[in-house]
């Protein structure tokens, strides 16, 4: 018989002896405030049992009282979150024409090499920056996400709140800044 024909019917099962005691109870049973624990059948699920109804403790698989833990899992970040917190560890870094890290950035080497710490390979050059990747509108900007400005000459990435991390200019750090105070070209995800 198949798993889940046997899962359907122990559910079924299940359901209606639920719902015979829980009848019968009704009418043999002073009222009382309802009181319930859970019971985790594995493979099917955990249901709540009045209190009232006698449950055997000795049915193998059956769990009684608090359902099992999940374990704790970490969520999974996006390339362009790496990216970002790569980036972001940066911050302070002097800006130098040409140069893609790790010490020191121009706005398309910061962006190159904060995707390459997340195992992305992306152009060296702003422009060709903004020739990759897939479009999206401004309004759907993740962290990570490349925003160009200027026509395409400069990058940044999107550091959520209104802001990005950029190399700016020479004698400018690597840095924060809003988003709205350069002119936007387009904006890219990997």
């Amino acid at each position: 018989m198949a798993i889940n024909t046997v899962k359907r019917q122990a559910q079924r099962a299940v359901a209606a002896g639920a719902v015979g005691a829980a009848t019968i109870g009704a009418f043999l049973l002073p009222a009382a405030p309802a009181a319930a624990q859970p019971v985790t059948i594995p493979g099917i699920g955990t249901f709540e049992v009045p209190n009232e109804i006698p449950i055997p403790a000795d049915i193998p698989g059956i769990q009684l009282g608090n359902p099992p833990a999940l374990p704790f899992m970490a969520p999974i970040k996006t390339l362009g979150e790496v990216a970002l917190d790569a980036a972001m560890t940066k911050l302070g870094a002097p800006y130098v024409y040409g140069a893609a890290g790790p010490n020191a950035f121009d706005c398309s080497g910061l962006v190159k090499w904060a995707y390459q710490q997340a195992g992305v390979e992306l152009p060296r050059t702003s422009g060709a920056q903004l020739a990759a990747g897939a479009a999206i509108s401004t309004d759907d900007l993740q962290p990570g996400d490349l925003v160009s400005f200027y026509g395409g000459g400069h990058s940044g990435l999107y550091a959520g709140d209104g802001n990005v991390i950029h190399a700016s200019t020479s004698g400018t750090p690597v840095m924060l800044a809003p988003i709205s105070s350069m002119p936007i070209a387009g904006a890219r995800r990997f």
